[in-house]
């Protein structure tokens, strides 16, 4: 078993500090590097691990002709014993597999399903610290059941995370009846909750909670307790108030320590939401605000790109160059406040020029009752109370000419990599995760375990088009379309923003296409539309939100029409992104197929192999599409760009994100 687990139940292990956790690591580039390396090793060996995973499903399997005979007196009792033995010993293996044993037959008493080998093992991966990658419809929901009653019933409080309020509280609504049988509390974290019922929430033995908004509770309790990073002042200030035990909590705190935590869509959390830190701010009165966003934007629009900054898309960065700051040097010449500061005037324009030309409407953000609201770009939901800070978030409000919201100061912040490689033990699951597994051992030191599917996968790859140009591609798209639903199959259309899900839906519209929209605008609606995705017929065009963490449940008329038919419509920066959207098809051994129908023109190329796109365009056919081999090649070339891109930024961010916490702080306001 990992030390990594028997952590949980060594508590001289934890840290000092205001509750237990793990110390902040102090990696350098060598640690990466070594980190990646033991990730691809790890890859390699899954073979052997996997013998490992299935050896122990074996032995889950073999008792489960005890418990079907015993009754519900009898399965309570075995777990009471189990209980106190997993609390003594710690996770045996012989213990682990009796309590899987008894879950697995609890919850086929108390929800129906039982459970498959292959979540057997994903369950026991997770128990050891690993990312299980099983695929969509593979029952992840169930799966993590199996660890998360394992670490609750040693005594140990674990955090089930997910990607947004629906899914926690739908799964915690669904498994509460397996917990009660065992004796164990589940709690649920949603937004606008008082604090009173968040700390309730956070004390029972199982929380299923939001990422977002576990580690704003996180920096929540280090603001009302203004703890400082060094232990010994940390250690301080707890017997200043009375506090013997960093187990026993205190006032005014709402966590009670980072022990387990179940990450479900972990790359999606742990890598794609990790590019941009979580800050708690204040907001600060700035009555000449407008005024003043105003003249910065209206000087950024007048410089030239080609002299006075650099813009760097791939990295969403500008700088003004000597010839920019010297012009706006000109232009604050007798200009009071902050035109008066070099340094403050020259960050506001640079500001400008991020909302005039990195943020774009429909994409990065959308305007909802007259408000900018924050649009997460990987999932395609709205970010509810979010607000980008030092000014640009105004900055984009004058831009729209809307009334400007209060102006936000930082009081604490972290990035996603911080928070949770301060887990005593972090697992996690996903349908997409071994092109990040590199990643995920040098960071989080978890390394990603493939799980293989319990039924052979049936969904057919139809290839991919790369059209000359959009228009091509959405007369493309509209066909094949149009094709499907004639055949009796559901479509689903995979768009990267909710400008191209609309442009889409005209598309459709003017070919007489009845049809669902799901992105931002529509993110109340998710549930329903996508519990309607798998009818006859049905056509529904979504951003890469696409009910991620919920399956499209085919009807039988669909099934034996060839079931759900899959269309990304242009490529993501990350070739993990659009294996998410083709996963919504052939879940579970089910029929159904996908493909790509993109264009030369689509942002991934423009940015990432821009070089390659003069040379290739002489080289479509006369129906406007690109030969099969070098459109792979231009796919390939591209995202691996991006990836590195983004892979840099994430450490950057990190980087950024702990010369920050030095200045908050040396002012006193740490986390």
């Amino acid at each position: 078993m990992s030390r990594a687990l028997l952590e949980c139940w060594q508590v001289h292990e934890f840290a000092p500090g205001l509750y237990p956790e793990r110390r902040d690591p102090k990696d350098d580039r060598l640690d990466r590097f070594l980190g990646r390396l033991l990730g691809r090793w790890a890859q390699a060996g899954s073979p052997l691990r996997l013998h490992r995973l299935r050896r122990f499903a074996a032995r889950v399997q073999a008792l489960e002709e005890a418990f079907l005979a015993a009754d519900d007196e009898r399965l309570r009792s075995r777990a009471l014993a189990v209980r106190a033995a997993l609390a003594v010993q710690g996770p045996a293996e012989a213990l682990v597999a009796e309590c899987f044993a008894l879950v697995r037959e609890v919850c086929s008493r108390q929800l129906g399903p039982r459970h498959y080998p292959v979540q057997l093992m994903g369950g026991y991966a997770m128990l050891r610290g690993a990312l299980a990658e099983m695929q969509t419809g593979e029952g992840k929901t169930l799966t993590a059941v199996l660890p998360a009653v394992t670490v609750a019933l040693a005594g140990a409080p674990v955090h089930v995370i997910t990607v947004n309020p629906y899914l926690a509280a739908r799964d915690a609504q669904y498994l509460a009846p397996v917990y009660e049988f065992f004796g164990l509390r589940v709690g649920l974290i949603v937004p606008d909750q008082e604090p009173a019922q968040r700390v309730a929430a956070y004390a029972a033995d199982v929380t299923y909670c939001v990422n977002k908004d576990l580690v704003f509770d996180y920096l929540r309790d280090r603001v009302a307790r203004k703890r400082v990073r060094g232990g010994q002042r940390a250690l301080l200030d707890g017997w200043l108030a009375g506090r013997r035990s960093p187990a026993q909590g205190s006032a005014g705190v709402l966590l009670r320590g980072l022990y387990f935590a179940i990450v479900d869509e972990a790359d999606s959390v742990l890598i794609d939401e990790a590019r941009t830190p979580l800050i708690i701010s204040s907001d600060v009165d700035d009555p000449n605000g407008r005024a003043l966003y105003e003249q910065a934007l209206a000087l950024a629009a007048s410089l030239n790109s080609k002299g006075h900054y650099l813009l760097r898309a791939q990295e969403r960065s500008i700088e003004l160059t000597d010839a920019g700051r010297a012009a706006v040097g000109d232009f604050a010449c007798g200009l009071p406040g902050l035109w008066r500061i070099p340094r403050a005037r020259e960050e506001l324009v640079e500001q400008g020029l991020s909302a005039l030309y990195l943020f774009q409407l429909d994409r990065h953000y959308i305007i909802a009752d007259d408000k900018v609201q924050i649009v997460d770009e990987y999932t395609g939901r709205v970010m509810a109370d979010r607000s980008w800070e030092r000014g640009l978030h105004q900055m984009i409000e004058v831009k729209e000419a809307l009334a400007t919201s209060k102006r936000r100061d930082t009081i604490s912040r972290i990035t996603y990599q911080r928070f949770f490689r301060r887990y005593l033990c972090l697992a996690g699951m996903s349908g997409t995760a071994t092109e990040v597994a590199p990643e995920m051992r040098s960071v989080y030191a978890m390394n990603v375990l493939r799980i293989p599917p319990n039924r052979p996968l049936a969904r057919r790859d139809l290839g991919q088009r790369v059209f000359l140009d959009g228009d091509r591609r959405w007369a493309a798209v509209v066909q094949r379309a149009t094709e499907m639903r004639r055949a009796g199959r559901a479509v689903l259309i995979g768009t990267r923003s909710v400008a191209a899900s609309e442009l889409a839906s005209v598309h459709l519209r003017a070919a007489g296409l009845a049809h669902a929209v799901l992105n931002a605008r529509q993110d109340q609606r998710e549930a329903q539309i996508i519990a309607d995705a798998g009818q006859p017929g049905r056509i529904t065009v979504a951003t890469n939100m696409a009910g991620r963490g919920t399956d499209i449940l085919l009807s039988p008329e669909v099934r034996q029409a060839g079931g759900l038919h899959v269309i990304l419509s242009e490529y993501h920066d990350s070739a993990r992104v659009d294996r998410q959207l083709f996963g919504r098809a052939g879940r579970q051994g089910d029929p159904g197929s996908y493909e790509a129908i993109v264009a030369l023109d689509d942002e991934l190329f423009l940015a990432h192999a821009a070089a390659l796109l003069g040379w290739l365009r002489g080289r479509v056919s006369e129906a406007g599409l690109l030969p099969a081999p070098l459109a792979r090649v231009l796919r390939q070339s591209a995202q691996a760009a991006a990836e590195r891109q983004n892979s840099r930024v994430r450490r950057q961010t990190v980087e950024m994100d702990k010369r920050v916490e030095r200045s908050l702080a040396f002012a006193g306001r740490g986390e």
